[in-house]
């Protein structure tokens, strides 16, 4: 994995770079929401309070979506 594949997103930086807010990506992960989107990336928990995503996989999902 080069540096760009491995670069890890919060959430913050992943709502302002799909341009959603954080709630709708919290709708997008959970499955009882009815906003539910199993093709969205899986975060990645780093510890107890602390979840990223992978950019890469966001950057597939979005192009997967046009």
């Amino acid at each position: 994995m080069n540096k760009t594949n491995s670069h890890m997103l919060r959430i913050k930086e992943l709502a302002k770079l799909i341009g959603i807010s954080r709630a709708t990506i919290y709708d997008w992960i959970n499955p009882k929401s009815p906003r539910y989107d199993p093709t969205f990336p899986k975060q990645v928990k780093l510890g107890k309070k602390s979840v990223r995503w992978f950019l890469h996989e966001i950057e597939a999902w979005l192009k997967n979506r046009k």
